[in-house]
């Protein structure tokens, strides 16, 4: 065992409203805001592309949806989100009247969360290669210019491509395939010079029992192996989450609920959805399941999360939305404090 037990942790309710219900998000946190774009409320259906904003302020919870600027993404489900600064930036995604993967040639969106705008950054050599339309992929970065994006569903089949985007530069460059079955619905996080990969979809069953390692210095992968058995570690899922976090000192890597068993409706339905919480030791090597209260969020998959700066700067896990095991898109908004 480790030879520290993972902290307990407690779940707090922020607000719920009907305008935040929805699935397959992108959930950003800068300071003690969180950004909401996108998604879907009817399967295949994206909401607007207004941008909705929940303050982790006491005072001022509830959420207040912004004016779309006219230069803005399309509509668009399933692209994820991650932060550089004071800046949110987000990849293809599905969406348009066919729901295909919104095919924007290695183009970036990036929000400025200060201006409420969106700036499209194209790629500066249009002839270099750049990564495929997708949606259900992954994507980090490294809080400094460097965005990674990883696997996916581009309009048929999943990937399993590792790509970086340098924003300083506007240039991609296409890193090692990460190990095991192309998927999509998989997590990725970014901590110390590493990408961190785990669980996901690879068409027929969930992945798990693996958290591969991307060594970004050294270019090369390895892999932390652990049964999915739920007690010696989190079991198989998808549409999960994965988040880097500091606690007491230490760090951990957090993932939580996800789809165990798909449906049979494919994505007009909801599988098996996990509740669990759990924290990888990343200097021990070891997962520990995270002891909670008995309030806490329903399971759930089809959602996002991010890692928010709480009082005293300890950080605090933000979960938003997604699809229940009844099939119903959820629109509540939780913080996990340790």
């Amino acid at each position: 065992m480790a030879s520290t037990k993972f902290p307990l942790a407690a779940w707090s309710r922020i607000t719920s409203s009907k305008r935040l219900y929805r699935s397959s998000q992108a959930v950003s946190t800068i300071d003690q805001k969180i950004y909401i774009f996108g998604g879907e409320l009817l399967p295949r259906e994206p909401v607007d592309n207004r941008v909705d904003v929940v303050s982790l302020d006491a005072q001022e919870h509830g959420a207040q949806t912004l004016t779309a600027p006219a230069d803005a993404p399309s509509p668009r489900v399933g692209s994820p989100s991650t932060t550089i600064g004071s800046s949110i930036f987000l990849f293809s995604g599905r969406g348009g009247l066919e729901m295909k993967p919104v095919e924007e040639k290695g183009a970036i969106w990036r929000y400025n969360i200060t201006e409420n705008t969106w700036d499209f950054i194209k790629p500066a050599d249009p002839s270099t290669l750049f990564p495929d339309g997708r949606s259900y992929h992954c994507i980090t970065s490294d809080g400094v210019d460097q965005l990674y994006l990883h696997s996916g569903c581009p309009e048929q089949n999943r990937l399993n491509d590792l790509w970086a985007f340098d924003v300083t530069k506007r240039a991609w460059s296409e890193l090692p395939s990460a190990p095991g079955p192309a998927r999509g619905g998989s997590s990725i996080a970014f901590h110390d010079g590493k990408l961190y990969r785990m669980n996901g979809f690879d068409g027929k069953t969930e992945q798990g029992g693996a958290l591969d390692i991307y060594n970004i210095e050294a270019g090369s992968w390895s892999t932390v192996t652990y049964k999915p058995d739920g007690v010696e570690g989190p079991e198989a899922r998808s549409v999960a989450s994965l988040l880097s976090i500091t606690v007491r000192g230490k760090n951990f890597l957090i993932t939580m609920f996800g789809e165990r068993d798909p449906s049979a409706l494919g994505h007009a339905g909801a599988g098996k959805m996990l509740s669990d919480v759990w924290a990888f030791d990343i200097e021990e090597s070891i997962w520990q399941r995270v002891e909670i209260g008995d309030d806490r969020p329903v399971a759930r998959g089809w959602f996002d999360a991010n890692v928010a700066r709480g009082e005293n700067e300890k950080d605090v896990v933000i979960v938003h939305g997604g699809l229940g095991e009844d099939n119903q898109r959820l629109g509540d908004v939780w913080a996990l404090r340790f």
